[in-house]
């Protein structure tokens, strides 16, 4: 699943290619010619229609949390990933408007110029939760309306942090992963932080202490920041495969962890699985696998 720093990648090259040219001269780059709403279960909204946006320059790219807005005038078109969701740029899309099917094509977006040029929206997997709003205010997406701070904000400060996890009676993995709470971090990225933070992602965020909170709230900076940087320029095809490439814990149960050479464990759940250093993390004490429980029985 897209997280923060690859949003923000995405926000970046996104800008780039759709405000940046236009900004060079290119009077026309950025102005949408067709789009094509080809899974229409990605569709959320109707008023305003998805062709409102043609003959319409792109004019922002914002991120809001783990969703991406386009901004052309008082419109925004505003998608969230989800597990398989991506954008594909290309410079020359295919002549022959997409025909609706089971392929992973949800949108194109075509635009005038460079003839050619626009951006495909796909989904693999057959978990279909791509979403795609057209709104006059990124506010009006109930997503976006309920999002806690932003990790990247100049107001999510340590007090700041301090005062969400007061009184959370939940596991801090499952606090760092709420949206409500703080935008943008999702299972992979809450589990490098907790790694970055020698933090067990069991314990309550309640008990935490004040030199505990301190170290998630640095490695919740330092995590992101570091994957954004690694992030920069990348072409949109890269970006994945450098996310994986740049995880310590994060899905690579049964390897060596970077820091102690411990092996990493994992704990699985109904949909998703979590991955942490014994060493690291809990004292050397492996956690309670509740699947494999239940299999041992």
């Amino acid at each position: 699943m897209p997280e923060l720093p690859e949003v923000e990648a995405l926000r970046g090259f996104l800008a780039h290619h759709l405000i940046g040219a236009a900004a060079k001269g290119g009077a026309a780059a950025g102005v949408v010619k067709r789009v094509y709403p080809v899974a229409v279960h990605a569709l959320k909204t109707y008023e305003p229609p998805l062709t409102a946006f043609e003959g319409r320059a792109f004019d922002g790219v914002e991120r809001y949390g783990k969703f991406l807005a386009l901004r052309a005038g008082d419109l925004h078109l505003v998608m969230h990933l989800a597990r398989g969701g991506w954008v594909r740029w290309s410079e020359k899309l295919p002549e022959l408007p997409p025909r609706p099917g089971k392929g992973p094509l949800a949108l194109r977006v075509r635009l005038t110029e460079p003839a050619g040029t626009g951006f495909d929206v796909t989904e693999a997997g057959t978990q279909k939760k791509l979403a795609v709003y057209v709104v006059r205010d990124p506010q009006a997406v109930p997503g976006v309306a309920r999002l806690g701070p932003d990790p990247f904000d100049e107001a999510f400060t340590l007090p700041v942090f301090t005062a969400l996890l007061d009184g959370e009676r939940r596991q801090i993995k499952g606090v760092l992963r709420d949206q409500a709470v703080l935008a943008g971090i999702g299972n992979a990225y809450s589990d490098e932080i907790l790694h970055a933070a020698r933090m067990s992602p069991f314990k309550l965020a309640a008990k935490l202490d004040h030199e505990e909170v301190a170290r998630i709230y640095a490695a919740i900076g330092t995590t992101l920041g570091e994957a954004v940087e690694r992030s920069r320029g990348l072409p949109l095809r890269d970006l994945k495969a450098e996310k994986k490439s740049g995880l310590r814990v994060h899905g690579r149960k049964g390897e060596a962890c970077p820091v102690c050479g411990d092996t990493i464990r994992e704990v699985s759940f109904s949909d998703s699985a979590l991955q942490y250093c014994p060493t690291c993390q809990t004292g050397g004490k492996p956690l309670a696998d509740r699947r494999l429980s239940r299999l041992l029985k």
